[in-house]
């Protein structure tokens, strides 16, 4: 059985992914390439496969320490390789946005925990040569552990 099924809803480009389990994506392409826009876009989709891996990386790391998460927001923004057919995810920007009765430290260290250790997807956009940069706000405030 198939992990993903992807199959074409509409005529042009909009396509509805499911998996096995019965739960459904849809992606297409902008009005102004030719699609309807009625989905996210594909290479949006691996932004979002990102920001879904960290999110789960963090909030089971803070879950572990006993830290009370109330909210986790993350912003991206990316830019792709200028000019080239296979235009790659080259930088992307994350801002953790966390709320709630965590430590400072303790937040910061699940970021970088997940961004740098245990996000596949992370590491798969690292390989395929982009370069991550993240931040990581707790309750309004950045916070900066950097080494």
């Amino acid at each position: 059985m198939p992990i993903l099924t992807a199959e074409r809803i509409a005529l042009d480009y909009e396509m509805k992914i499911t998996d096995a389990t019965g739960n459904t994506m849809q992606i297409d392409i902008p009005v102004e390439q030719g699609g309807n826009g009625n989905g996210m876009r594909p290479m949006q989709t691996v932004l979002a496969a990102l920001c879904g891996c960290s999110t789960v990386d963090v909030i089971s790391i803070l879950k572990k320490q006993k830290q009370e998460v109330a909210t986790i927001k993350i912003l991206v923004d990316a830019e792709r390789e200028k000019d080239k057919v296979l235009a790659l995810w080259e930088k992307v920007n994350l801002t953790f946005e966390l709320t709630g009765n965590i430590e400072e430290g303790k937040a910061f260290r699940a970021v970088q925990l997940s961004m740098e250790k245990y996000c596949s997807v992370a590491e798969t956009l690292r390989k395929a040569g982009a370069a991550i940069y993240y931040k990581v706000l707790l309750n309004g405030k950045e916070l900066n552990f950097k080494d």
